[in-house]
């Protein structure tokens, strides 16, 4: 039996391995997006790196969730969207025709701006994406659930606070606990790939301190990209940043780069507080 740990080393060493060789975990060519009649994403080109975190930053409607949730497809779930251009994840094109979305968005896993726990068992919340994409034989044959459930939460950092109480209600936990279980939720589906929407924007300092602390020790396993409105967590937590307006990405380089010796006079005026 694979366990998660060795999930978890096999994750490391791809991501290292794609890092080596200079490529990359999600490439964008000319993409433009439609929300109907308006259009939100103007011919986005981004290499974004394994390994590493990579924020979004701009001012609110530039168009930063909606690129973040173009990488998984889940924009469709909205109602009238019109996709152009070219998105590719590990090298392969998410719009060809034999690419399965349930397969996607478990490479994918996808953390909201507010906790969403399921309303059943802690112990429920982390194997239910498991018990949805696997066969109900498989799940028989090849895991013990219990160690599939305690592995993701020590990964969070959440087993010694939810060992004794995992058939309680996921929402019964603070909003800091939830967001730690709806990563450890993720965990169990071996994603290479894990988008955060302003993960943090629902915790107080404390709980935001810790929640970033918890990314940070996810960065070499997995490609993680970050929107936030917070620009002294894209400094702490992000090695690179986009800095994105009106659709249009102004600026991608280091996040040190960025904020210290920005290229582009919008980016300047908005990391200095002059707009946005």
């Amino acid at each position: 039996m694979q366990t998660n740990e060795n999930i978890s080393d096999a994750n490391a060493v791809n991501a290292a391995a794609l890092a080596a060789t200079g490529e990359v975990s999600i490439r964008t060519r000319d993409l433009d997006l439609f929300y109907g009649d308006f259009q939100a994403l103007f011919g986005v080109s981004v290499d974004i790196k394994p390994g590493i975190i990579t924020s979004l930053i701009g001012p609110s409607g530039c168009g930063k969730t909606t690129l973040l949730r173009s990488f998984n497809r889940i924009n469709e779930r909205y109602g009238n969207v019109t996709t152009n251009g070219e998105i590719s994840i590990l090298g392969k094109n998410i719009y060809d025709a034999n690419v399965s979305l349930p397969e996607l968005r478990k490479s994918v896993g996808m953390v909201f701006q507010r906790p969403n726990p399921l309303p059943i068992s802690i112990y429920d919340n982390v194997v239910f994406g498991l018990r949805a994409h696997t066969p109900r034989g498989e799940l028989k044959r090849g895991m013990n659930l219990d160690d599939v459930v305690e592995s993701a939460l020590r990964e969070v950092q959440l087993w010694e606070a939810t060992k004794n109480k995992l058939k309680d209600k996921a929402t019964s936990l603070t909003l800091e606990q939830q967001q730690k279980l709806c990563i450890a939720r993720l965990l169990p589906l071996k994603p290479r790939i894990i988008l955060m929407d302003e993960p943090c924007s629902a915790l107080d300092a404390d709980g935001i301190e810790r929640v970033e602390e918890l990314i940070n020790g996810l960065r070499e396993r997995f490609t993680i990209v970050m929107v936030t409105h917070n620009m002294g967590q894209a400094k702490r937590a992000s090695d690179e940043c986009i800095y994105m307006y009106l659709g249009k990405i102004i600026e991608h380089s280091s996040t040190a780069e960025l904020f210290l010796n920005p290229k582009e006079e919008q980016t300047a005026m908005y990391i200095e507080g002059r707009y946005g």
